[in-house]
């Protein structure tokens, strides 16, 4: 912009990741950003990281540990002030990413703002009414109850992808992230720093969702998941085909197909496949497959909803059919509504069988040999889905009972994450200077972490930091930038030559700096300019016309005018002499300078009138009033320098006395 000047001042950056598992919270200092884990910091569960920079703190999800209970399934929030929290981002709806936010909202002291994309506000509301009638806790160890989440959904702000909002001058819009419908990266702008935050995504384009995006814009720091690790994801048509072929083989056999999963996510993606498989099998069509959820209608419901947010192929199918409404899938609300008779498949909640109906189905079929279950997504540690999959040979049920386990154990992941492949690629077109691991258990992220630094330990061009901290471990990063204040309005119409001086006001808006003139102020600003006009009435009983030889004579800038009819003069162009009966009325704009030029005047005047014989053409004494009108022009010019203002200076003609 014209006349547009900077100065470089050093800026640091400070991230606090919150993440899942439990350790000591460094404290983390104002001025650096530190990015700060109070869950998901080397595991998967209770995703909650802090960021901190430039007195702003932001907080990156708000999950629970699906192996948890109670408070113990909460991120470390006690180790932070919830109310200094100023904005609280919610990536997407899945429980260990958002689990814990009615509890948050209701239960703490934050009173920031909360964002989260519309689809994922619209299960949110049913994903975790499902969580609180399905925990099998007692009601005092609840974290909320329905009516805390109810009352939750009116904090909640939603926000439209690339839509670019600021709350407290932190600038923040998001991109697709695939995973789940609605899943959201958060770009964060706050004093020119960027970071990118993934929260769970995938690269690869799926049945129904569009791939992650590639941010166009380079983030100085990458806060990206690590669930997979180093590992790499089998082909999608030979996943697909290897999970059709093992429901076909346990149906076959005379068995039943347990798949557990979550309500929302990757029930969809298996929903389609499924429906798909068995039109083009007639054999199996009378073999039922059912989708059992209490949450089965509003859920499909919402996905019929949000159509135009899912890739090409179902925006397209949809103006022929709705994908989502299924041939031979029926819904299934409990097992009082389940005729458990000869063979099937059924698709039941939550998806590590903790509790709820998929738990109470794996122990009715668990010690049947022709039976099968398919563990279709990512296990945490701790849940009987993670158990399983080691294939022991009993397992325990809720009631305490053991059992043999002799259904068949599967592991299909459908796991919506990136794998190696896609994660790299991803950093190679982002080339962050900071990457920092979350969301993936110790091992794995240390893995991906040695694979990341041999990468790029050899690349000149390219320099890369890779962090992987502990749960409560701060990560402090500094950040050497430039603050610009930009020249704006009336001053920038004219380009300034070089050394000249700019002169106006500097005005600070968050992280943003401006240089006005007083005049545009209500044109950028929230600021409005009041104009304070002086009135001060005199005693004076002499001729009005030896006023005007008076100050004529000493200030050589006089005018002689008429204000309603009345006789009146214009001195130093700011100062109205107004002739009054029996006195005379001073009115002038105030500022430094007029109020100094007021004072002279006052001073001539107070002077005729205490000086009866003056007559017009007589020179009085005038040694005391000459010395205050040079203690005058010298304030005056001082004050122009010091406040570099341009209507400070004014030129006194010379007068022989």
């Amino acid at each position: 912009m014209p006349g547009s000047t900077h100065y470089s001042n050093r800026r640091y950056c400070s991230l606090v990741l919150i993440c899942s598992f439990k350790a000591s919270l460094s404290q983390i200092a104002s001025p650096p950003s530190t990015p700060d884990g109070l869950g998901a910091g080397q595991e998967v569960g209770r995703s909650c990281i802090i960021l901190e920079f430039k007195g702003r703190k932001i907080m990156l999800d708000c999950g629970i540990h699906p192996g948890l209970e109670g408070m113990d399934a909460l991120p470390y929030i006690d180790l932070i002030d919830p109310a200094e929290i100023d904005l609280l981002l919610i990536s997407h709806f899945h429980l260990d990413h958002c689990g814990a936010l009615p509890w948050f909202l209701q239960k703490t002291s934050f009173k920031g703002r909360t964002f989260m994309t519309h689809a994922t506000k619209a299960i949110y509301r049913w994903l975790l009414s499902d969580y609180v009638k399905v925990s099998n806790i007692s009601a005092d160890d609840m974290l909320y109850t329905e009516t805390d989440l109810e009352e939750s959904m009116d904090k909640i702000e939603t926000i439209n992808f690339h839509e670019v909002k600021e709350v407290a001058g932190i600038k923040f819009w998001c991109y697709h992230a695939g995973h789940v419908l609605g899943a959201a990266m958060f770009m964060i702008e706050i004093a020119g720093v960027k970071l990118l935050y993934t929260g769970d995504f995938s690269r690869q384009e799926d049945r129904h969702l569009m791939a992650a995006e590639i941010p166009n814009i380079k983030p100085d720091i990458l806060i990206i998941e690590s669930t997979y690790g180093t590992h790499i994801h089998e082909k999608r048509e030979e996943r697909e085909a290897r999970f059709c072929n093992t429901v076909h083989d346990i149906v076959n056999r005379g068995g039943r197909g347990l798949i557990p999963v979550f309500a929302l996510g990757r029930a969809q993606e298996l929903l389609l496949i499924l429906d798909e498989y068995w039109q083009n099998h007639p054999e199996l069509h009378d073999i039922p497959i059912y989708y059992a959820s209490s949450l089965a209608k509003k859920c499909m419901a919402v996905y019929q909803t949000y159509v135009n947010a899912m890739n090409d192929k179902i925006r397209k199918q949809i103006n022929i059919n709705n994908p989502f409404v299924f041939k031979h899938i029926s819904n299934l609300k409990s097992m009082d509504h389940f005729d458990d008779i000869g063979p099937s498949v059924v698709m039941a909640s939550p998806g590590m069988m903790q509790s709820g109906l998929s738990r109470e189905l794996f122990e009715s079929w668990c010690t049947d040999k022709r039976n099968g279950v398919i563990i279709a997504g990512y296990c945490v540690e701790g849940t009987l889905a993670k158990h399983i999959m080691s294939e022991p040979e009993e397992i325990t049920t809720m009631s305490g009972q053991k059992l043999p386990l002799k259904m068949s154990v599967d592991y299909i992941s459908f796991s919506a994450h990136t794998d190696y492949q896609q994660t790299s690629e991803f950093i190679r077109a982002l080339k962050p200077p900071h990457v920092i691991l979350v969301h993936g258990e110790q091992n794995e992220m240390a893995r991906l972490k040695a694979a990341l630094i041999r990468e790029y330990e050899d690349n000149d061009e390219v320099h890369i930091e890779v962090h992987n901290p502990r749960n409560t471990e701060a990560v402090t990063l500094n950040f050497r930038g430039e603050k610009l204040a930009k020249v704006m309005g009336f001053l920038a119409d004219k380009k300034p030559e070089q050394g000249q001086r700019v002169s106006g006001i500097l005005v600070k808006r968050n992280f943003n700096y401006h240089i006005l003139s007083p005049c545009d102020l209500s044109n950028y600003t929230d600021l409005a300019m009041s104009t304070v006009t002086q009135t001060q009435a005199i005693p004076y009983s002499g001729p009005f016309n030896l006023l005007y030889y008076q100050l004529q004579k000493l200030t050589g800038d006089v005018e002689e005018i008429e204000i309603q009819q009345k006789p009146a003069l214009k001195v130093f162009k700011n100062i109205t002499v107004i002739q009054e009966p029996g006195m005379v009325v001073l009115e002038w704009v105030a500022n430094p300078a007029n109020d100094m030029y007021a004072d002279t005047v006052t001073t001539v005047i107070l002077e005729v009138q205490s000086n009866p014989k003056i007559q017009k053409g007589i020179t009085f004494n005038l040694c005391v009033f000459n010395c205050s009108i040079l203690l005058s022009i010298c304030a005056v010019e001082n004050l122009s320098r010091l406040f570099h203002y341009d209507t400070f200076i004014f030129i006194m003609k010379q007068n022989t006395y």
